[in-house]
C-alpha cells in the first residue's frame, strides 16, 4: 500500500468546527468495506502460505507492542516503499503484524494505500473486488487521514514516498525518495510519534527493473502507476499472471526508534508554513534513511537465501503447484469462492497436489491468466469496465 499527496477534499484550509463536521460525518470509512473476519481468512489460508513457503518472513524489533504516546491518537508507522514491484512486502508486513499480536487489531495498523490501488481493478490482485479495502486498506485522501487519526481500534501505516517511491527503479533501491507532508502535519498537528519501519529485500521482489518516464506515462492511462521495465517485462505478455510476478525475497522488517516531529518545530501548529513541513519530512527522512541503510547492512546481504527457499521447497513436494507465483491465481481466486460459498465464514482450503485440477473448473476466469497475450483482453476489459 501507498500514500499519494491529498486528493478530492482539501482539508487543509477549513475552520476546526468545519473539519469536525466533515471527519464525524467520514467515519463511515472504518467499517464501510472493512470486514475482520474476511482478513483472518485471507490471512489463514495465503499469507501464512506465502510467509512459511516463498517470503519467509523476518519481523526485528517488533518483540513488544508499542503504546501510544498520545492515547486518543493512533502512532503512525512509516515504511520504506520496493522499487517497481506489485506491493506484496506492505500485505505480508500487515498479515505478519497482525499475526505477531495475536489478531489484536488494536496492536496492529490499517493501512491508507492509493485510491489507485481500489479504484483499478487490475491493481486488486487477480481482479478480487475490493480485496484491499475489505482487508482493512482505506484510500488515502485527505479528509480519511484526518478521519483516521480519529480511530482508535488500531494504528495506522503509511508510505511517505508515495508512487514515485514505488517507480524508482532498481538503480535507485533503498534511497527514500522524497517525502509527503501529509503524515509531519498530523504528527506534529495530534503530537503522535511516527514509527519507522525499515522494509530490506522487498527491493528484490522485480530486480533489475527501471522506470522509463514515456512508457509510465501511457500505462497510468489504464489506471497503472507505472511499467517495470526489466526481464520480468518480458514474461507479462506471455503468462499474464506475471503482471503480478514476485521473487523469493526474505522480506524482514525491523522497527525503528520513535521519532517526534512535533518536538522538531517551534511555533504553534497553525503557524506552520508548507516550507516549515517540508524541513521537518527532510529530517524525519534522513533519520528514517540512516536505519534503512543500517538495516540493509545487517539483514540484506542474502536477498534471498536460495539454499534455505529451496530446502524448504523440497520438503513440500504437496505444495508445489502453490508455492510458485503461476499458482497464486488458482489460490486468490478460490478462496474468493469459498469465502462466497460460505456466506462469509472463515475458509479452510485444502493444498492437494491435484487440488489445482477442481480449483480451475470452479473458477473458469483464472484461465485467463495463463493464456498468452489473448488473456489479457478479458483482463483488460474487465479491468476498465468496472
Amino acid at each position: 500500500m501507498f500514500l499519494t499527496p491529498f486528493q478530492k477534499k482539501d482539508t487543509r484550509n477549513v475552520s476546526e468546527a468545519e473539519l469536525q463536521e466533515l471527519v464525524d460525518e467520514n467515519k463511515k470509512i472504518y467499517t464501510d468495506f472493512f470486514d475482520p473476519e474476511y482478513l483472518k481468512s485471507i490471512i489463514a489460508n495465503i499469507c501464512r502460505f506465502f510467509d512459511k513457503h516463498y517470503f519467509r518472513v523476518k519481523f526485528i524489533g517488533f518483540e513488544k507492542p508499542l503504546k501510544r504516546n498520545n492515547p486518543d491518537r493512533p502512532l503512525i508507522y512509516a515504511g520504506n516503499h520496493s522499487g517497481m514491484a506489485f506491493p506484496w512486502d506492505a500485505m505480508m508486513f500487515g498479515a505478519g503484524f497482525l499475526q505477531l499480536n495475536e489478531f489484536d487489531l488494536k496492536k496492529s495498523v490499517r493501512g491508507l494505500a492509493a485510491p489507485m490501488l481500489s479504484q483499478t481493478k487490475l491493481m486488486q490482485p487477480y481482479l478480487i473486488d475490493n480485496l484491499w479495502k475489505r482487508s482493512g486498506g482505506v484510500d488515502a485522501t485527505s479528509l480519511n487521514f484526518e478521519t483516521m487519526m480519529s480511530y482508535q481500534d488500531s494504528d495506522i501505516l503509511i508510505y511517505p514516498e508515495g508512487v514515485p517511491g514505488i517507480g524508482k527503479g532498481f538503480n535507485n533501491k533503498y534511497q527514500l525518495q522524497r517525502f509527503s507532508t501529509s503524515f509531519i502535519r498530523m504528527s506534529i498537528k495530534y503530537k503522535t510519534d511516527v514509527i519507522p519501519v525499515s522494509t530490506v529485500n522487498a527491493e528484490y521482489i522485480n530486480p533489475f527493473s527501471y522506470n522509463i518516464k514515456f512508457i509510465s506515462d501511457a500505462v497510468k492511462k489504464i489506471g497503472i502507476p507505472f511499467l517495470p521495465i526489466g526481464l520480468s517485462l518480458l514474461l507479462i505478455p506471455l503468462q499474464p499472471w506475471g503482471f503480478y510476478m514476485a521473487f523469493p525475497a526474505n522480506l524482514t522488517y525491523v522497527r525503528g526508534k520513535r521519532i517526534k516531529p512535533y518536538e522538531m518545530v517551534d511555533k504553534p501548529f497553525e503557524e506552520l508554513t508548507r516550507e516549515d513541513l517540508l524541513e521537518v519530512a527532510d529530517k524525519v527522512k534522513n533519520l528514517m534513511q540512516l536505519e534503512l541503510n543500517q538495516a540493509v547492512s545487517e539483514h540484506g546481504k542474502r536477498p534471498y537465501k536460495w539454499g534455505e527457499f529451496f530446502k524448504n521447497t523440497l520438503s513440500n513436494p504437496r505444495k508445489w503447484p502453490y508455492i510458485f507465483p503461476w499458482g497464486w491465481p488458482l489460490m486468490f481466486l478460490e478462496h474468493e469462492r469459498q469465502w462466497k460459498k460460505g456466506g462469509g465464514k472463515q475458509v479452510n482450503m485444502k493444498f492437494g497436489f491435484f487440488s489445482w485440477i477442481g480449483w480451475l473448473f470452479k473458477n473458469p476466469r483464472a484461465i485467463w491468466f495463463y493464456i498468452p497475450i489473448i488473456g489479457w483482453i478479458p483482463i483488460i476489459y474487465r479491468s476498465l469496465r468496472d
